[in-house]
């Protein structure tokens, strides 16, 4: 079997631009706990206010098998266990697990602790001590373990023995600065086996892209108590991903150590951990990713539509991911044959409107169209090529106006002329900016038809210019996401014009979500 041990409310924290309240932390603890977590490592109460709410706060949350751990150092140089205040504050946060970390790399406890090599180990197994005398289970990091092995082998086995001594339960090997290769994990673990008797642990940092292979090369050498943080939050580069590493051990190396229904949380917990920690979800991530089981190539779809091995290494509902088939210049009928039926559109790959559709994607994506951001543009598209689409209004003109003088901000307005049931609105509309106000005066023109765009807002707008190199006359592609508070759904425009481009997206918006509303 093996142990998890999760350290994404300590050393996740440590990733720039990441900072959790404590209701935060207690409701990660919480997703944590459900997907088969062994231990949560909550923070450092010592050295900081919020961590020490987080020890008492999470006394009062119900956990089904994950133990909260308190992180913490050895005591500090020629001071007693009893004395030292990092010490005391890891007793005071009433948790029965405790990992300390202590020096293992001879230059850190001379230049960095000041003290003497002596010393050094002597503070390492009296703090364990001390703790496992207070009824803890104590796990101990040697901090720059394979670093400090490097540099003098000798020593860097003293520090795990001078733990041993102290009682510790689990030696956990840190490759601190993330640089050492699978092979060096390898060599230097099989060496220190027969150095001490406690079970050994490892902690991987991901400077050199190979935090989870060096756990994963640890495991197979024995290594039963794996350190990591979900989504590799982390300093620098991150640490080892356990997002990565939990389906790897369940699934390429059987290792039955959470169920199958634990698992399939693991794309749920890892989204919420980055909504949490307002972070975009990187696309591309195996397993967790919106990517990771995309398919764009029109021969791999039409395989992976008879037998979804050809292009997948597991089924992505193993890990609560689900297939996306992506529409696009490189679409062959199978990609579109999915995707219709995904959006509720029954086309068959005979279909005499098929191959129009194909075609008209492909002309629109050579103009500068991008439909894998988005499907209500694309579903309309179809509707429109089948014969099913149903126009809610006629633009009969429009004007914007857009009005700068040194002294004041650019205004602008725009007036729109539209025909709805053979009834003419003519209305007008100011906004920031022109692309603003042509969205207000279409609103305006259309409310009292369609009360449902009351409910419907814009939620995202972006422009990409798509070749720089016609400058200010360049074509633009122009993404715009909507929601009705419930769904959200994307839709594109593209021109060298940035307000017919706008126009066309904002368009395909509305009346998609018109219908949205009347068909729910």
């Amino acid at each position: 079997m093996v142990q998890i041990y999760d350290t994404t409310l300590r050393d996740g924290t440590q990733r720039e631009g990441i900072s959790y309240s404590t209701e935060d932390k207690l409701n990660i603890t919480k997703k944590l706990d459900q997907l088969g977590i062994d231990y949560i490592e909550g923070g450092w109460p010592g050295s900081n206010p919020k961590d020490i709410e987080y020890f008492k706060s999470v006394k009062k949350v119900d956990l089904k098998s994950a133990k909260i751990t308190a992180f913490g150092s050895t005591r500090r140089p020629k001071i007693k266990p009893e004395d030292d205040q990092n010490l005391q504050a890891i007793l005071d946060s009433g948790v029965e697990v405790a990992t300390i970390f202590g020096k293992t790399w001879d230059l850190h406890v001379t230049e960095a602790l000041k003290t003497t090599l002596e010393e050094n180990l002597k503070m390492i197994e009296s703090s364990v001590r001390y703790l496992k005398e207070k009824g803890l289970e104590v796990h101990f990091d040697a901090e720059h373990f394979f670093d400090g092995y490097q540099a003098n082998p000798e020593y860097a086995s003293q520090v795990l023995q001078a733990a041993q001594a102290g009682g510790a339960d689990t030696l956990v090997l840190c490759d601190t600065n993330g640089g050492r290769m699978p092979f060096e994990i390898i060599d230097i673990i099989t060496f220190i086996k027969e150095k001490v008797k406690v079970p050994l642990g490892i902690h991987a940092h991901n400077d050199a892209e190979v935090a989870v292979a060096n756990s994963l090369a640890a495991y197979e050498i024995g290594v039963k108590h794996i350190q990591g943080t979900i989504n590799g939050f982390g300093e620098r580069c991150g640490n080892a991903n356990l997002s990565s590493l939990l389906p790897n051990l369940k699934l390429k190396y059987g290792v039955d150590f959470i169920t199958d229904q634990q698992l399939k949380r693991l794309t749920e917990t890892s989204r919420y951990i980055n909504e949490v920690a307002n972070l975009t979800p990187p696309s591309h991530k195996p397993y967790v990713g919106d990517s990771a089981f995309a398919h764009k190539g029109g021969i791999h779809v039409s395989a992976i539509l008879k037998e979804p091995k050809t292009y997948e290494h597991i089924n992505p509902e193993l890990v609560g991911n689900q297939r996306e088939v992506l529409v696009s210049e490189l679409s062959g009928k199978s990609n579109l044959v999915y995707k219709a039926k995904e959006l509720g559109i029954d086309l068959g790959q005979e279909d005499a409107d098929l191959s129009e559709v194909l075609a008209k994607i492909k002309e629109l994506e050579h103009q500068g169209y991008y439909f894998e951001g988005a499907e209500a543009s694309l579903r309309l598209l179809i509707e429109r090529a089948t014969g099913d689409y149903e126009k809610l209004f006629d633009l009969e003109g429009v004007r914007i106006i857009t009005e700068k003088t040194e002294e004041l901000n650019p205004n602008s307005e725009a007036t729109i002329k539209v025909r709805v049931n053979g009834n003419q609105v003519h209305t007008a509309a100011e906004g920031e900016g022109p692309v603003n106000a042509l969205d207000y005066a279409l609103r305006k023109a259309l409310l009292q038809f369609y009360p449902e765009l009351e409910m419907i807002h814009l939620i995202d707008y972006k422009v990409r210019v798509l070749d720089g190199n016609d400058g200010t006359a360049a074509k633009v592609r122009v993404l715009i996401e909507s929601s009705d508070g419930q769904e959200t759904w994307g839709t594109v425009g593209a021109s060298t014009n940035i307000i017919e481009a706008s126009w066309q997206a904002l368009v395909d918006s509305i009346e998609y979500g018109i219908k949205l509303k009347r068909d729910s």
